[in-house]
């Protein structure tokens, strides 16, 4: 026979009331059941765990198991409260890496609405660019990823999240701007052309023919965000970047111009490792996210899929 958990809980609600009767109450059991477990107990072990029959006192072998049988019913519920937790989300630990204009805009809308329910979860968050996100998620250092996929992803579940347009962002006294803001017209390729153009990320994954070549030509790349909209300020050229970075751009004192090229869009994907089980507590935030975009951010053009892909 071997020592179960039961066995060492009732020896030691008993050793503890000191009467078998009230122990008894305390476990929910009669005292007939549990004067067998502990006669079983003692079977196993070969000595008396008490030194008289009225369970008043403990013997010496009684005393030691009292002390590792605490301990271990510690470590047992602790343990079960934990995993408890876990399953339904009470508990837990979620890592999100989004890009800087969903970490800024949706993001926080969508982590209060998750904190209200499951004020316990642990939530890390990192915004970095698409192609970090992806990384990140390959190795398994974040749970969730927020970014554009591309024509890279491999082994990723993705969910179409959110679309938003380019837009040209620029100086407000700039010549480009302030034609936009006469005429109300969006701007064309062409009227972009002549201009310096600062080349990033984000807008190099537009597909159209003249934005390549604008990207072909740019002698300036900036990566990072802050950087690029320091650069624009500062009048070393313009930019193109999507709509959810128009409010950066306004707060730097930048202007933001649509495009007459409603095909140069930039596609956000919800994300995660596809041959990973999400937790449950990530579960639930993903939930909480998929609403709050439908609130923040009008209908958009791609349907919201829910199938698994395999990129």
């Amino acid at each position: 026979m071997s020592i179960k958990i039961e066995m060492l809980r009732c020896f030691a609600t008993v050793a503890r009331r000191g009467k078998l009767s009230e122990a008894a109450d305390q476990l929910g059991r009669t005292p007939s059941a549990v004067s067998m477990m502990l006669k079983q107990l003692e079977n196993h072990l070969g000595e008396p765990l008490f030194e008289t029959d009225r369970k008043n006192k403990l013997s010496a072998l009684g005393e030691f198991v009292l002390e590792q049988a605490e301990h271990e019913l510690r470590q047992f519920d602790s343990t079960v409260q934990a995993i408890e937790g876990f399953a339904s989300a009470r508990q837990g630990h979620v890592r999100i890496a989004a890009v800087p204009s969903v970490a800024g805009s949706i993001l926080p809308q969508a982590i209060l609405s998750y904190t209200k329910d499951f004020p316990d979860v642990k939530i890390e968050l990192r915004d970095m660019d698409s192609a970090s996100v992806l990384r990140e998620l390959a190795r398994e250092r974040v749970d969730i990823g927020l970014a554009t996929v591309g024509q890279y992803g491999a082994n990723l579940y993705r969910q179409n999240l959110i679309s938003d347009a380019f837009g040209l962002v620029c100086p407000k006294a700039h010549p480009l701007a302030l034609a936009q803001a006469r005429s109300g017209v969006p701007l064309s390729w062409q009227d972009i052309t002549p201009h310096r153009f600062i080349a990033n990320e984000l807008s190099a994954q537009i597909s159209a023919p003249q934005s390549q070549e604008l990207h072909e030509a740019s002698l300036l790349k900036i990566h990072n965000m802050t950087s690029i909209l320091a650069m624009v300020r500062a009048g070393l050229g313009v930019t193109l970047l999507p709509e959810m970075t128009a409010d950066l751009a306004e707060s730097s004192g930048l202007a933001f111009c649509p495009l007459a090229d409603i095909t140069a869009r930039r596609q956000i994907h919800l994300l995660r490792k596809s041959d990973t089980p999400a937790s449950p507590a990530a579960r639930e935030l993903e939930r909480k996210i998929i609403p709050t975009v439908a609130d923040l951010t009008p209908p958009i053009p791609a349907p919201i899929s829910h199938q698994m892909q395999v990129l």
